[in-house]
C-alpha cells in the first residue's frame, strides 16, 4: 500500500518537475506578456527571435547530448555536465542580446537578467548544484510580479511547488533547492529594482534603453 502511494507521488512530481522545467515556464511568460502587450504580428516579431535564437537551440542542444551520451537525462542534473549546458545557454543568450541591439537599438532587459541568474547559477555550480528548475520559476515569478502581483503570487507557489518535486525525484537536496531559490530571489530583487527605477511610459518592461545601462 505504501509502495503504490509513493509511485503516485513521483508520477505527480515528475509531470509538475517535467512541465515546469525552465524552458517552459519562460516560454509561458513570453507568451502571456507578448498577448498583453501586442498585437499578433508585433508578438511574433517580439518573440520568434527568442524562440529560435536560444530556446530551440537549447532543446536541440539537450536532446542531441542526451541521445549521444554526454548528458545522462534532459534535467542535465549532472554537475559536470552541466557545464556546457551553462556555456552554451550563454552563448545564446548573448547572440540574441546582440542581435536584438543591432536590429532595434535596445537591450532586452529580462534576457540580461536570465543571463545574470545564469552566470550566478554557473558560479554556484563550481561549490554545490544549485536547482535551475527552482531558481528559473522563481525568476519567472518575479517577472510576472513586475506587472501583474496575482499570477507572480501564483507563479512564486508554483516555484515552491517545483522546488519540492526536485527534492522528492532525488535530482536535488535540500539545500541545493534552497541554494537556487536563494540566487533566483537576489536576482530577482535586483531585477525588479531596476526595472522600476529605469521603466519608461513609451517602453515595454522588458526592455532598457542602452544609455540609462551607462549613466
Amino acid at each position: 500500500m505504501e509502495e503504490k502511494k509513493t509511485s503516485f507521488i513521483h508520477i505527480i512530481s515528475r509531470i509538475i518537475s517535467d512541465f515546469f522545467n525552465p524552458l517552459v515556464s519562460l516560454v509561458i511568460y513570453f507568451v502571456y506578456f507578448s498577448i498583453q502587450n501586442y498585437n499578433f504580428k508585433e508578438a511574433l516579431t517580439h518573440f520568434l527571435p527568442i524562440l529560435l535564437i536560444t530556446i530551440l537551440p537549447v532543446i536541440i542542444w539537450i536532446v542531441w547530448n542526451v541521445k549521444t551520451g554526454r548528458y545522462t537525462n534532459m534535467d542535465v542534473s549532472n554537475r559536470v555536465q552541466r557545464k556546457t549546458l551553462y556555456i552554451f545557454i550563454a552563448v545564446c543568450i548573448i547572440s540574441y542580446l546582440a542581435f536584438n541591439y543591432i536590429k532595434n537599438g535596445f537591450i532586452d532587459f529580462v534576457m540580461l537578467f536570465i543571463l545574470i541568474l545564469l552566470f550566478a547559477l554557473q558560479f554556484s555550480n563550481l561549490y554545490i548544484k544549485s536547482s535551475m528548475h527552482t531558481a528559473f520559476n522563481v525568476f519567472v515569478a518575479a517577472l510576472f510580479f513586475a506587472f501583474d502581483l496575482k499570477i507572480g503570487f501564483v507563479w512564486l507557489s508554483i516555484a515552491a511547488l517545483v522546488g519540492i518535486t526536485r527534492i522528492i525525484l532525488k535530482r536535488h537536496t535540500v539545500k541545493e533547492v534552497f541554494m537556487g531559490a536563494g540566487i533566483a530571489v537576489l536576482v530577482s530583487f535586483i531585477y525588479l529594482y531596476c526595472n522600476n527605477k529605469y521603466q519608461r511610459n513609451d517602453l515595454p518592461t522588458e526592455v532598457i534603453p542602452l544609455e540609462t545601462t551607462i549613466k
